[in-house]
């Protein structure tokens, strides 16, 4: 028998890019092997997967309810330990909680859920059963985040007095114009995306990242939303200004429509010692300002990193890592825990980030619909 983790996945099929990425990722630290689990709707487009996979078929599953079924009827040295949920965010509940009652581990997709409410019960069914929780956000993987993290813990920059936090994409403006394209978008249908399309989806990982690296907790948020058309349920774009509790300010700006943009995700920190700045699409060079000294350039793999940073560094200095990479430290800090060895706090999002997301993206909106009103998280 392997002694690799058994890992199932429910979505991430054929023409999902983050399927692809997530089976990568798992790959990289040689401490899972994929043993099953149900791709697609359509169980035809499973079976191809699995067999381009070289999956056994009998690990394979035509829906959800049957993986679970199947996986329960083998022995637990047998059946699979932990299930990636690579599926829309209407699903990510009922799935997560089944799972979880079922004693399996779950890394799952974000946003975590579509409610507050729905994030915090998974929360406690977490504790109750004893399982582990991943979330992948995945940018806290990135050495070069982990390292502006611990700096900002030794007090290199010291107190932290403002945070800037931006995430721009272009992708949504072809189809927002359009009356019929977008109703062909599903993350613009709150049945499927849930209460938010923008900050949903790429605000709440700029929040996170801010979370993340100061250490720091947003108190409250003063927010304004862009849907441009009446008849668009869901915000594609907005500002939410930001009380942190110690009493700093900051700033997350999120865009679907910032035309052309890439996935321009980028943080700067500032303290009353220095500042750090680092973005997503150049993700090897963190920089470190200081009053009256020069820039300082900080890239991964040199001895001088701090140990956290070193550690998610798979490549000698000057061989560039990217997102399959940050995803892998995810996956690797997860093996951790599941293996009940000892890891880096930070090593991998838990639930309890699931559920400061969920609550920074009710706040966002209730302070929009508020005619933009203070609303704490």
């Amino acid at each position: 028998m392997s002694n690799k983790i058994r890992l199932g996945m429910i979505g991430g099929g054929a023409d999902s890019l983050i399927g692809v990425v997530h089976r990568i990722a798992a790959s990289m630290m040689d401490e899972y092997a994929l043993y099953g689990g149900a791709f697609s709707v359509d169980f035809e487009d499973t079976k191809k997967l699995a067999e381009k996979l070289d999956l056994d078929q009998n690990r394979i599953y035509p829906s959800f309810e049957e993986f679970v079924e199947g996986e329960l009827k083998l022995p637990p040295d047998q059946r699979i330990q932990a299930v990636t949920v690579a599926t829309p965010n209407f699903l990510h509940y009922d799935m997560s909680k089944r799972l979880i009652e079922n004693g399996f581990h779950v890394i799952c997709e974000k946003p975590i859920t579509i409610t507050a409410t729905e994030a915090e019960e998974l929360a406690q069914l977490v504790d109750k059963h004893e399982v582990h929780f991943c979330l992948t956000h995945t940018y806290t993987g990135y050495p070069m985040v982990r390292e502006m993290r611990s700096l900002i813990r030794s007090g290199s920059i010291g107190k932290v007095q403002k945070v800037d936090a931006q995430y721009y994409q272009g992708w949504i403006n072809p189809f927002i114009h359009d009356k019929e394209k977008r109703k062909q978008v599903w993350r613009l249908d709150p049945a499927k995306s849930g209460q938010s399309c923008c900050f949903g989806d790429i605000g709440v990982h700029a929040f996170n990242l801010i979370e993340y690296t100061t250490g720091l907790e947003v108190d409250k948020v003063l927010a304004d939303l862009e849907y441009l058309y009446e008849d668009n349920p869901l915000d594609i774009d907005g500002t939410a200004l930001l009380r942190l509790n110690n009493g700093s300010k900051g700033i997350v700006r999120a865009s679907q429509i910032a035309t052309a943009e890439e996935n321009n995700i980028r943080i700067a920190v500032y303290g009353d010692k220095g500042g750090l700045k680092w973005e997503q699409e150049n993700p090897n060079y963190l920089y470190h300002l200081a009053e009256g000294q020069p820039l300082r350039v900080i890239k991964p793999g040199y001895d001088f990193l701090s140990e956290f940073a070193q550690d998610s560094v798979k490549l000698p200095p000057g061989h560039p890592e990217g997102l399959f990479d940050a995803m892998g430290n995810i996956y690797n800090g997860m093996a951790k825990a599941i293996r009940d060895k000892s890891y880096t706090s930070g090593a991998f999002p838990n639930v309890q980030d699931g559920v400061r997301g969920m609550r920074f993206i009710e706040a966002v909106l209730e302070s929009h619909k508020s005619e933009q009103a203070w609303v704490s998280l």
